[in-house]
């Protein structure tokens, strides 16, 4: 019985199956018919009633006896493998099914296997739920742009490294990201593994080289500072950027805050009494941002500007804040005649300038809210300028001991 109707088939006596043997099976009267052959037990061809033929094995699980469950394995479509072929795969079949193994169960959990997006999903309501939001962002467009597109319908389960690697590769030219993107693929792969979905110790993200990321110094010189300052102010009065923008990056700079702590600060949470901003959540945790008596200026100008806004950055979206800084920061570079220099090296630059003006590294990570010593020393840069008169210093001291001088 299947679905409440009774499926009638015709089974053939035992023949040994030969191309012969199966060309000249067809259907009877629209019913499937077997054939089984005399040599090998539960090795057979079934003919459908559309008249395609297909090899399979019969057997019973659980080792066999009457009452064991009987069992049906396809092996493959003639046409596609000859009976000899067909009959090596039956022995094989047969061998694992000795063995105590069950072949088709084994064939429906791996037909039922997750794909990679109701991973992705499952680590989405179980894991990236308790992440800060920007950790959540940034792992869903990394998802989203390099992950789904690829592999959103590919099995959890047969992935390879040979796959991972090739996917990799083809996102050299984006280095970070890719590395990246292939961090979280590991992490859900591990986790894959952990959930009974993939073989432990199967990860086909191990093993996988990342790319080499070069780290950006690029901060901006005295010089370039002072034409900031210049153009910020030019660029508001003929209102070529708005003012909000502009203290935005005037704060960044004051601050060496991230661009999101900055554009998402509340009015409540800036205690210009003790001149600080206190953000309950940051990348790294809660967080103070330090305010200089020029930082302190520059939100009362900006609070002045805004009225009872709720952020100190209101917008027009969604968020109801603004959300980046890119299309005013890329005007200000063209108009300063500035190329490769992103918003984020703003952040890098206060870094410098503090580490010129002699702070420790503790203190610059206290400033750049960072929870972990090794991240600040990126930012601990030896400024171009300063570099330039300490060489010059040690040229000229050598200099005067050289007897060719006197």
């Amino acid at each position: 019985m299947l679905g409440g109707c009774q499926i009638f088939v015709v089974e053939f006596n035992q023949v040994r199956i030969t191309k012969r043997a199966v060309d000249q099976l067809s259907p009877v009267s629209q019913k499937p018919v077997f054939l089984w052959d005399d040599q090998l037990p539960g090795f057979g061809v079934k003919c459908l009633p559309s008249g395609k033929k297909r090899y399979l094995i019969k057997y019973r699980s659980d080792g066999g006896g009457r009452s064991a469950r009987q069992r049906w394995y396809m092996l493959g479509t003639h046409g596609h493998i000859t009976p000899d072929q067909a009959r090596k795969l039956a022995v094989q079949a047969l061998a694992s099914v000795a063995s105590g193994q069950d072949l088709q169960s084994v064939r429906d959990v791996q037909r039922n296997a997750p794909t990679i997006a109701a991973l992705w999903d499952r680590f989405q309501a179980e894991i990236l739920i308790q992440r800060k939001v920007q950790t959540k962002r940034d792992y869903t467009n990394l998802w989203r742009l390099l992950i789904e597109p690829k592999f959103a319908h590919h099995r959890a389960d047969t992935l390879c490294r040979n796959d991972i690697e090739i996917w990799h590769k083809g996102y050299g030219a984006t280095p970070y990201q890719a590395n990246r993107a292939l961090a979280l693929m590991s992490r859900l792969f591990g986790l894959a593994e952990k959930w009974g979905i993939r073989q432990e110790g199967s990860n086909p993200c191990k093993g996988v080289e990342r790319f080499v990321e070069k780290a950006r110094e690029r901060y901006l010189s005295s010089e370039e500072l002072t034409r900031l300052a210049v153009t910020l102010n030019k660029m508001t009065r003929a209102k070529e950027i708005s003012e909000s923008a502009a203290n935005a990056i005037r704060l960044l700079l004051l601050t060496g805050a991230r661009l999101n702590e900055m554009l998402g600060t509340r009015t409540e949470w800036i205690d210009l009494r003790n001149r600080v901003i206190e953000l309950p959540e940051s990348k790294t945790g809660p967080k103070k941002i330090y305010l200089s008596q020029q930082a302190v200026d520059t939100i009362n100008q900006q609070l002045k500007s805004v009225g009872d806004s709720a952020v100190l950055f209101p917008g027009n979206g969604k968020t109801g804040r603004m959300i980046n800084l890119r299309k005013p920061w890329q005007k200000v570079c063209e108009q300063m005649g500035l190329t490769n220099v992103r918003i984020h090296d703003l952040r890098h630059t206060a870094a410098s300038i503090a580490a010129r003006q002699g702070a420790s590294l503790i203190m610059i990570g206290k400033l750049l809210g960072h929870s972990q010593a090794q991240t600040t020393l990126r930012y601990a840069h030896i400024d171009h300028e300063p570099a330039l008169n300490a060489a010059n210093s040690i040229g000229a001291s050598l200099a005067k001991l050289s007897p060719e001088s006197n």
